[in-house]
This record gives C-alpha cells, structure tokens and sequence, in this order.
C-alpha cells in the first residue's frame, strides 16, 4: 500500500487553525499547493453516528473554561504579531457541517483555498455566524459556486459521505485537535510546529524553501468587497 502523501487538518472553529492557514498560505505557498487538505469538525449528531457505523470515533476533547479563556488572549497577540485584528463570533447551537461540507463544492471547482480564506475571513475578522447557511451560500456565490447547493450542503447524502470519509481519516491518522498536520511518519499539532512541517514536507520532495512570500494567495477582487469589515487549545492549537 503506497504511503500518503502530506496533508493537514483544518477546522473553521479553531482560531489556531485560522492562524495557521495565513501563515501556511502566505508563507509556504508552495507547500500549501502540495499538501492534502482535509477539513475536521466536531461532528452533529448524523456525522457523529455515520463515524461510529464507520468504525471510528471523534477524538477531540473539549476544553477546561480557564484554557478557553487563555486563547482568547493568545490568540490576540499572535494576530496581533501578523497584523490582523480579531472579531470573535459569538457561537448559538452550531452545526459545523454547514460550513465544512460546503467546502467539499468548492474543492471540486479548485476553489477550495479561495472558500477557506473567505469562510476564515468572515468569522474571525468579520465575527460573523459560517452556521448560518445564508452566509455560506452567499460566500459560495462570490465565488461562482451554486449558493443553494453550498447553502444545503449538511443536507446532502453524496456529501455526508464524503464528510465521513474525512473524519475517518482524521480517525485513522490519531487527530485529537487542530490544526493537525502529517509528512509521512511525522506529525505536527499546532500553530507552533508549522514551520517544522513545512521543512519535512520539502525535506521529502528534495526541495529547498522559497523566499517568504508578502502575502497569502489573493482571493478574487470581487469576492472581497462583498465581504463586510468588521476550543480551542495549547499556544498553538485546539485541543
């Protein structure tokens, strides 16, 4: 059985993973291109038992008020360090699969990474509610996606089982938190071991690191100015 190749886990909830995804992207562009991205939610009820019927199980463990309290703080300074200013959403009976599974639409067109800024964007610098599929619809619609269809994603059997496939795989890879990040034998948890994964990843393929790039990838112009101004774990990540 050949070895999987790099991949990492991403979650919309985790402020650490949304850290992770900037620097990920604007400063290992060319490890962003070349690894798997899954993403990693906490499961509804649904995904929950098409998990177990799977054979797997949710691994996360839920965290204490005081640490909760923690990365409030922390992960201010780091965006601070990078220059974003954070707007943190205030989270009512979410379901994560409305936001996650839409993805899997935008993957499909190869927007996948343009949805992941924008859906990041949009709940912790804008403190908007992704559980609202009118707010995923209308960031799948700027992105020449079919807003019903993202809008409805959660309630798609195709891609409920292809969310299972993901958590399994999460599964299966022993993730307890995001962002979770695996090169071949090696894995990386959190915020703070970004820059070792990346090396591995290029130790692998026998390349040698780029220049850091000025900034992520640019989302369409369009996209952006329909875009209003405006748990979780260790210094680094959630869990």
């Amino acid at each position: 059985m050949a070895q999987r190749g790099p991949r990492w886990y991403f979650n919309f909830r985790s402020p650490y993973s949304w850290l992770a995804h900037h620097d990920l992207t604007a400063r290992h562009p060319d490890v962003a291109g070349r690894v798997e991205w899954i993403p990693y939610w906490d499961p509804d009820p649904v995904s929950e038992r098409l998990l177990a019927e799977a054979g797997g199980s949710f691994l996360y463990t839920p965290m204490s008020r005081e640490k909760h309290f923690y990365v409030l703080t922390d992960v201010r300074r780091l965006a601070t360090d990078r220059g974003l200013a954070v707007s943190w959403p205030l989270d009512r009976e979410p379901v994560w699969e409305t936001a996650h599974l839409a993805w899997f639409l935008a993957a499909d067109q190869g927007v996948g990474p343009a949805y992941t800024d924008l859906v990041y964007r949009a709940r912790f610098q804008d403190g908007e509610d992704i559980n609202d599929p009118s707010l995923i619809a209308e960031i799948a619609g700027r992105l020449g996606l079919d807003p019903a269809a993202a809008g409805s994603a959660a309630e798609d059997p195709a891609l409920r089982e292809r969310a299972t496939a993901a958590l399994m795989s999460a599964y299966r890879d022993g993730v307890f938190g995001p962002p979770f990040l695996i090169s071949g034998r090696e894995k990386f948890w959190g915020l703070d071991r970004l820059d070792r994964f990346a090396d591995a990843v290029r130790s692998a393929a026998a390349t040698p690191a780029p220049a850091p790039a000025p900034s992520a990838a640019p989302v369409p112009a369009a996209a952006l100015s329909a875009t209003p101004s405006g748990d979780l774990g260790h210094a680094g990540g959630c869990g």
